[in-house]
């Protein structure tokens, strides 16, 4: 009689960790990031506490692996390079807006700028797996715009970078004005006025 073959632990583990990813990104968005705690997340995702515990010291760092599971495959894609500066940019730029807008995810995204805020590690953390490689591609993009001579040869393309994207963020973040496709195209138009060579 032939024996069964033994169960697949790395399987398991990794069916564990996706239903724990699940449960917090789900349950951050139901009951906030104050009231997220590690025994409501082993019991949405069907695990014992301890089998978190062992993986992660705390919640904001389950949430920040959960929210940044898939995203080296996102940035490894890079912006799209159309030859066509200002297009790329919007479209890109607008498909992040309507991406900041979906409740979903902006819970764990608030969740954790709020919890880095106060908490160094945490924000350094995410500040290397989130924000550093998704400034990077637009490095990248800027980089080959200036190539292409779309883009002045002395501008500082990390500089320009982040004239894109913080005006962005900071209108999310704080929420002074919506999030808008049109707000997204006029940002795109005013920074590349000022990138562009002279003459």
């Amino acid at each position: 009689m032939a024996s069964k073959p033994a169960p697949d632990s790395s399987r398991r583990s990794e069916r564990s960790r996706r239903a724990i990813f699940d449960a917090a990104l789900a349950l951050v968005g139901e009951v906030g990031y104050d009231k997220l705690t590690i025994e409501g997340i082993a019991s949405r995702a069907g695990v014992g506490k301890q089998t978190i515990y062992r993986w992660w010291p705390s919640k904001a760092a389950v949430l920040l692996d959960a929210f940044t599971a898939d995203s080296d495959e996102d940035y490894a894609k890079g912006l799209p390079d159309t030859g066509d500066l200002a297009a790329d940019l919007k479209f890109v730029l607008r498909a992040t807006a309507d991406e900041f807008n979906d409740p979903a995810f902006q819970a764990p995204y608030r969740a954790l700028a709020v919890a880095g805020a106060n908490d160094e590690e945490l924000s350094r953390t995410f500040v290397g797996r989130l924000l550093e490689p998704g400034i990077r591609v637009y490095v990248e993009r800027l980089r080959a715009a200036q190539e292409a001579g779309e883009v002045a040869a002395d501008v500082d393309v990390r500089v320009a970078a982040e004239m894109v994207l913080s005006p962005f963020s900071q209108r999310w973040l704080m929420r002074t004005a919506p999030l808008t496709h049109e707000f997204v195209d006029t940002l795109v138009d005013q920074v590349l006025r000022g990138l562009r060579p002279r003459g």
